[in-house]
């Protein structure tokens, strides 16, 4: 089967046209008919995803399943996977479809919501295969426009506020993105990401306007990127704007966001900041680990003042992100292993917390901690699944979050000791706000009466768990699932960027 990455890619898109373009009329069956559509496209897109991962041998460290066609402009349309990115366009096909079915309870505009989320899926596809800069820029910056009407049409009552704080942030890093680029294209005279990556980028220093920019035009160019990956990503300080969306979006645009988008920042760093910028990852190298640090520690506490939910849950994800920049900075095997490693973890741990919230939210609507008690009494089933996922959040041993967590750790250890010390204070921090909010919510006394009633966990709801269940023990206990597809890729890149950079300046970082 050929073209496999367009197919993946497409199909979601296509799907959404011919919902927008053939399903006339409104009411329960229409409704019901448009969830079928998108969750039949969303598995179909999963299933063809397969064959792109039975394609795929680790061994080769370069781009494989490339599909090269002349566009517009003499622009490209080249995409391809290697062992960084096939494992974020499995994650990405793996999760929609649970997410349409976590949508079954919606009712408003449902083909719409529908059509977003293929649209959504697409393009996130789309980040992850494409071997263009413009390519890349486009899918990159379309995904902004379905998540901005998932959170502005059917979120909460400040959600036009959410939609455009969203919006703006991301799209304001990305203008200076969309800058760099056009410079790269200027001196390296190609878009084509495969030939960039063995284009050196000027690293002499100069003076602008007294100040001396260490690493030339590689800093210049890895800052720019930087304002984009860091927004998305997000790291502290630039990520005030990802609480509100969660707090604000519906339950699936808080698990598809929490699961994918913010991957989007890290896969970033992998694909152009470390193997293209190598001397000015190096300079900035630091800052940057220092900056995932404080956010580790500085977003924990910050998640145990909370009282909503889904803030404390979005706080959680701003910290553990906080664990993914640092191991990528690590710039080592196990470092960045335990990066990738984290991403996928957190994709399914994050997706199954932020359901969590929902399927209580579907019932008692309302996410105030204070509201709830002793739902263990009414709830057992939920109970135990929120049970599980917490403790896989807080990165217990046999889960996946351990996994990925200890990996960075390693990295950062062998990088920055005291770095290591303050993000390791992040664990302690981790389990203090995670537990505090699951004794709240579910052990206690059931005394309020408006919990009475409340009822557990339906098939459905069950069923949309259990994969994610499965995932995170599977990785947990046998993490070479990962670690044997990105192993090759993530050390040609951490070989290519020690040997890229200058004497002077690997002998100061001590490599």
């Amino acid at each position: 089967m050929e073209n496999l990455l367009s197919i993946i890619t497409f199909i979601p898109l296509v799907a959404a046209a011919i919902l927008a373009l053939v399903q006339r009329g409104q009411g329960p069956a229409a409704d019901r008919n448009a969830k079928w559509f998108a969750l039949t496209a969303t598995t179909a897109t999963f299933l063809v995803s397969l064959f792109v991962l039975a394609k795929f041998n680790p061994a080769d460290t370069g781009f494989q399943q490339v599909e090269d066609h002349l566009w517009i402009m003499g622009l490209h349309y080249k995409m391809g996977v290697d062992g960084i990115s096939v494992l974020f366009v499995l994650l990405t096909t793996f999760l929609m479809p649970l997410t349409i079915a976590a949508c079954w309870s919606v009712e408003s505009r449902v083909k719409e919501y529908m059509i977003a989320f293929l649209v959504l899926e697409g393009l996130m596809i789309g980040v992850f295969t494409a071997l263009d800069l413009v390519l890349f820029y486009l899918f990159f910056e379309a995904g902004l426009i379905p998540m901005f009407l998932i959170i502005g049409i059917w979120g909460g009552k400040d959600r036009i506020y959410a939609a455009f704080k969203f919006f703006l942030y991301t799209f304001l890093g990305s203008v200076l993105m969309l800058v760099a680029m056009i410079a790269m294209y200027l001196d390296a005279g190609t878009t084509d990401m495969v030939q960039l990556l063995t284009h050196e980028f000027a690293s002499e220093n100069f003076t602008i306007l007294g100040v001396q920019i260490v690493g030339g035009m590689q800093t210049l160019l890895f800052l720019a990127f930087f304002a984009s990956f860091a927004v998305k990503m997000p790291m502290w300080p630039v990520h005030t704007w990802l609480p509100d969306a969660h707090v604000q979006a519906p339950t699936a645009g808080s698990v598809v966001l929490a699961a994918v988008l913010l991957k989007m920042g890290g896969y970033g760093f992998l694909r152009f900041s470390l193997p293209m910028f190598p001397v000015g990852s190096e300079v900035m190298g630091p800052l940057v680990l220092w900056l995932s640090a404080i956010a580790i520690v500085y977003t924990s506490l910050v998640a145990l003042a909370q009282s909503d939910m889904k803030k404390l849950i979005a706080y959680s994800s701003v910290a553990h992100m906080g664990y993914v920049t640092m191991g990528i900075f690590a710039v080592n095997q196990q470092g960045v292993d335990g990066a990738i490693f984290q991403m996928l973890s957190h994709g399914f741990v994050s997706w199954a917390l932020f359901m969590c919230v929902g399927v209580i939210y579907d019932r008692m609507h309302t996410r105030e901690i204070d509201a709830y008690g002793g739902l263990v009494n009414r709830m057992p089933a939920y109970a135990l699944i929120f049970m599980f996922f917490t403790m896989a959040n807080v990165g217990l041993p046999g889960t996946s979050g351990f996994v990925g967590e200890f990996l960075t750790l390693v990295g950062i250890f062998q990088t920055n000791t005291w770095v290591a010390v303050v993000a390791t204070s992040g664990v302690i921090l981790s389990a203090s706000y995670a537990l505090w909010l699951y004794r709240r919510v579910v052990f206690g006394e059931l005394i309020k009466e408006s919990l009475k009633s409340i009822t557990d966990m339906d098939r459905r709801e069950k069923l949309i768990f259990a994969p994610l269940v499965v995932m995170t023990l599977l990785l947990g206990v046998y993490p070479s699932l990962v670690t044997d597809i990105t192993g090759p890729s993530v050390k040609a890149l951490v070989s290519d960027y020690h040997a890229s950079l200058p004497a002077d300046l690997a002998m100061a970082a001590g490599h």
